[in-house]
C-alpha cells in the first residue's frame, strides 16, 4: 500500500497483494477516493495488528500456565513415587507399581 508519483504527474495510490505466490500491484486511484481507500487500508492493518498482539499475548499466557502446570505435575509425581517407595512398593522396569512380597522368616 503506497502513494506513488511517476514523472512528476501527481500522486496515486496502489495496493500490493499476492496472487498465486506473486506480488501484484493494484491501481486504486487519485484524490479523495485514493485517500479514503488509504484510510480504510490503514484501519484494517491496525485491526490485524491488534488481533495479532492479542493472540500473541494469549499464547504467552498459555505458555506460562503450561510451565507452571508441568512443574506442579512433576512435583506431585515425585511425591507419589516417594509415598509408594516408603509404603513398600517397587517398580520393575518402569512398569506398574507393585507391593513387595513378604519374606518368610525361617526360624
Amino acid at each position: 500500500m503506497a502513494w506513488e508519483s511517476r514523472n512528476g504527474s501527481g500522486t496515486y495510490y496502489t495496493r500490493s497483494k499476492r496472487v498465486n505466490g506473486r506480488v501484484v500491484r493494484e491501481y486504486v486511484g487519485t484524490g479523495q477516493i485514493a485517500d479514503l481507500a488509504h484510510q480504510v487500508d490503514v484501519a484494517g492493518r491496525l485491526k490485524r495488528l491488534a488481533t495479532q498482539r492479542s493472540i500473541r499475548s494469549s499464547r504467552d499466557r498459555d505458555t506460562e500456565i503450561d510451565k507452571k502446570l508441568d512443574s506442579f505435575l512433576n512435583l506431585t509425581g515425585n511425591v507419589a513415587q516417594a509415598l509408594l517407595l516408603v509404603s513398600g512398593h517397587h517398580q520393575h522396569k518402569r512398569g506398574p507399581w507393585r507391593k513387595r512380597r513378604e519374606q518368610k522368616s525361617t526360624d
